[in-house]
Order: C-alpha cells, then sequence, then structure tokens
C-alpha cells in the first residue's frame, strides 16, 4: 500500500488521532492539542504536512487542529455547516480534496455524533484509476459500536441516533468489505456509545460485528439510548473552546510550592492533586489531597469532578510526571496548573501530623468482615461504597451497597450513611480518588483495592437491578 497511517494514541482521554502519508506529504487528522508529538512523527517520517482535518467539532477534548495548522501552513479543513470563529477552509458531503497525485480525500457527510459530522474516505491512485483504502471515521463507525449521540443536549438525542444509524449504512454501502475503519473515539472515551471491540477492524468486519450494521434503525436507537450512561461534566467546555479556536499551548514548568503554601492551598479549599500510585498515597500522603494517580484517567476524572476555574496543584514523584500530567491536563482545557511539588509526603509539610496513611482491603476481607470477622487492624465496615457508572452498577453490585457514583461524590458525600465507609469501583483507582475525598471531611474510610470481578468468588452476594 502507497499510503501509510499512523495512529497517535492518547489512551489517557480514550482517542486516536492519525497521520497518513505517501511519504512525502500528509494529512493529520483530529489532533489533540499537544501538537509536538505530531510534528515529531511527521519529523521521524521525513513527510510534510499540508493538510489537517475535523471529523467534528470535538466535545471531549481541545482539538490542536488550528494550531497545528498555523505552524505546518497546512490547509485546515473543518465541516462548512460548523460556525466557527476562525479561518478555515470549508468541506461539505460530495467534496474531492486532492492530497498528492498518489493520494486524495472523499468527503462524507455521516451526522449522527454531531449534526454536522463528516467522514473522510482516504483513496490512493491505480492503474485503474482510485481505489478505496480506508475511512477516517471520527466519531460515526467505531470498532463494534458507534460515537454517541445525547452529547448536544438529551433533547437531540434520539434524531442523531436515527441519522447514526444511516450514517454507518451509507459507509457499509459505499466502501468495499476490505476498507480500513479508523475511528477517533471508542477506546475508552466517553464520547463512545460503548467501548470498542477490537483493536482495528474494516467495513467488511464492521458489517459482521456492529450493531448498527445489524440492526433495524428503531432497534438500534432504543438500543443505543437505553445503554448510555453520565459523561464529564468538563465536555461542556470542550466545544465552546473549539469552535472559538484553541490558544496555543503552554507546557513550561509551573511555580513550585513548599510545604507552607500546599498548607495555604488545601486551607483555601483548592484542589492538590497526589499524581502517585495509589498504593503510594495510601502507605504516605498529604492530609486535604486527592488522590489521581497518573496510572489512570487522571484528566478525565478530574476535570469531571472538580468546579471548572479551580486552582490545582499537583504533587508527584518526579519533575517528569508534573510534566505528564501539565500535558493531559490541556488536552481538556486545563491550562496552567497553579503550582507543583516534588519529592515525597514528608517533604511536603513540617508538620508530621498532616501526614496520613489509608487503609487498604480486598474483596474477601470484606466478606470475612461483614460474616463478623473483620481482619486485624481494619475498622468494621459500617457502609459498603460503590462508586461506579449507574451502567457497572446495574448489570451487578453488592448486596446492601450504597451507590454514588465517583462524579456525584462531591456534592452527596452529606448523603452516606454515618460509620466506617469500605469503599470500592471496579479496580482500586475510582476508589482511592473517593476514599480521599471522604477523609477529607472526616471520614473513616478503607479502600477496597481489588477487582470487582472477584467480589463473588470471595464470598459476597451480587445483585443486579431489573
Amino acid at each position: 500500500m502507497a499510503v501509510e497511517v499512523s495512529v497517535i494514541a492518547t489512551s489517557s482521554l480514550g482517542d486516536r488521532s492519525y497521520l497518513a502519508s505517501d511519504g512525502r506529504v500528509a494529512v493529520v487528522v483530529d489532533p489533540q492539542r499537544d501538537i509536538d508529538r505530531v510534528l515529531y512523527l511527521a519529523g521521524e517520517k521525513g513527510v510534510r504536512i499540508t493538510h489537517v482535518i475535523e471529523t467534528h467539532v470535538h466535545n471531549d477534548y481541545v482539538s490542536g487542529g488550528l494550531e497545528l495548522a498555523r505552524v505546518t501552513g497546512a490547509r485546515y479543513l473543518v465541516a462548512a455547516a460548523d460556525e466557527v470563529g476562525f479561518d478555515r477552509v470549508s468541506v461539505a458531503d460530495g467534496d474531492v480534496v486532492p492530497v498528492s497525485g498518489g493520494v486524495r480525500l472523499r468527503v462524507v457527510g455521516t451526522p449522527g455524533h454531531t449534526f454536522h459530522h463528516l467522514s473522510y474516505v482516504l483513496d490512493e491512485a491505480t492503474d485503474g484509476g482510485w481505489e478505496a483504502v480506508g475511512v477516517l471515521t471520527g466519531g460515526s463507525l467505531l470498532f463494534g459500536t458507534t460515537g454517541r449521540t445525547d452529547l448536544l443536549g438529551e433533547e437531540h438525542a434520539h434524531e442523531l441516533a436515527h441519522h447514526q444509524h444511516a450514517s454507518a449504512r451509507r459507509l457499509a454501502d459505499l466502501l468495499p468489505n476490505g476498507a480500513q475503519v479508523w475511528p477517533t473515539h471508542g477506546f475508552g472515551s466517553f464520547c463512545s456509545a460503548s467501548q470498542a471491540d477490537a483493536p482495528d477492524s474494516t467495513i467488511g468486519r464492521e458489517k459482521a460485528k456492529n450493531p448498527v450494521l445489524r440492526l433495524a434503525a428503531e432497534e438500534f436507537v432504543a438500543e443505543t439510548l437505553g445503554g448510555l450512561d453520565a459523561y464529564p461534566a468538563y465536555y461542556a467546555h470542550m466545544g465552546v473552546a473549539n469552535f472559538a479556536g484553541p490558544a496555543p499551548v503552554d507546557l513550561t514548568p509551573v511555580t513550585r510550592a513548599d510545604a507552607g503554601e500546599l498548607r495555604e492551598r488545601i486551607a483555601a479549599g483548592q484542589w492538590v492533586v497526589d499524581l502517585r500510585h495509589r498504593k503510594a498515597y495510601a502507605t504516605s500522603h498529604l492530609a486535604g489531597t486527592v488522590s489521581l494517580g497518573l496510572d489512570g484517567p487522571m484528566s478525565t476524572w478530574l476535570g469531571w469532578l472538580i468546579d471548572w476555574g479551580t486552582p490545582i496543584t499537583l504533587l508527584a514523584d518526579t519533575p517528569e510526571q508534573v510534566a505528564d500530567a501539565q500535558r493531559e491536563l490541556v488536552r481538556i482545557g486545563i491550562d496552567r496548573p497553579a503550582a507543583h511539588a516534588t519529592g515525597t509526603p514528608d517533604q511536603w509539610t513540617t508538620e508530621p501530623g498532616q501526614l496520613r496513611e489509608l487503609p487498604m482491603a480486598d474483596f474477601p476481607a470484606l466478606a470475612a468482615a461483614r460474616a463478623g470477622n473483620t481482619p486485624a487492624g481494619l475498622p468494621a465496615p459500617d457502609v459498603v461504597l460503590d462508586v461506579r457508572m449507574t451502567n457497572e452498577w446495574n448489570t451487578g453490585h453488592i448486596e446492601g451497597a450504597v451507590h454514588v457514583p465517583l462524579p456525584d461524590l462531591p456534592t452527596r458525600l452529606a448523603d452516606l450513611p454515618a460509620g466506617t465507609v469500605w469503599v470500592h469501583c471496579g479496580s482500586g483507582y475510582r476508589a482511592t480518588a473517593a476514599a480521599s475525598l471522604l477523609a477529607n471531611t472526616g471520614r473513616e474510610v478503607v479502600v477496597l483495592d481489588d477487582k470487582f470481578g472477584r467480589a463473588e468468588a470471595a464470598g459476597l452476594e451480587i445483585v443486579a437491578e431489573a
């Protein structure tokens, strides 16, 4: 194949961008805001970026498309129907965009994820004309699923779901079975109706596997809308930024905070986020901080939990980890943390009493405690708190548990029954974040740092919603 398509994955947000090239020039699709990754890849391959394209105005991240086009001099292709606050090359259904003598793009209107969503068929020249290599589908046809249709408001979800069904059928009818499918969403992004069922795919595979191509329209709409869960609150700010035209990013180091400043920021109610692994946090951490380790989707949960605009201070082992966190945060529009500190917890305070531990246990320990045999060193559970999302809870949960999804916890802390809380999620990441929030209000809390799939085997009764 003359055209090479490289994936630029952003696993923390569950998205993919793409660089498609013929060895000389390149097209970049749906770039994230930290464009240095794209520029490095293009340089590594020795290609010149001539076109930057957006499949849609994104709701889950701030785009780097405008800045990438400015830096490279590339043409910036955005749907003509989207009223944006910057200069772009307007494209619409049916347009053909020459990229080079051997590569072109065909624009296909695929509304559903948004009203003006576009997909781009990537063609390469052959002796007999043009052949479709694949299609860049953004939030339309994904691997085994589709982009969700409720991000523009519940009032549009039903109509957009019908559009999504028709758009997927159109792509399936338009392209050969061997054409590759290159979506932006589906790898953990809340922009996806459900998660991808494969690491790669073709039109032929989607015809065989994807519900949108196997179900009638009404059945697909009902199944899709019925399966949607909540999505991050910060999405409300992403579209606004992308329509206006995002500013360039500044990833230079932020101010270092000493122990006194950290104490003041915590006392002021600001968010001081500990980026270390949850086990390190549990061993010792600064009281008043929140655990959101870099080993998980830190930016998603932080952006969802905070009041937008609240100053954020980052704590980590190393400056490199702080830099990684800054990179993740600019992707969702949190441009400059207020401060940072690195090292160990005992360096972050001059008062040893400000250091705190967080007890951890597993599901066998919970089963034993419920049977009256609480393991030594742990307080007996008065409340079992499940902070997973509603769809996870409905599929199966521990009998007698209290359910508060993690995004709701900051505003529902007072709703929890009194007593010691043992908190769990699906693996321990969200549970540790929740436990830190609870401990900051004075609650006694134990983290179940365990996979939920082990709960039933440990002897806990699992029930499902009807």
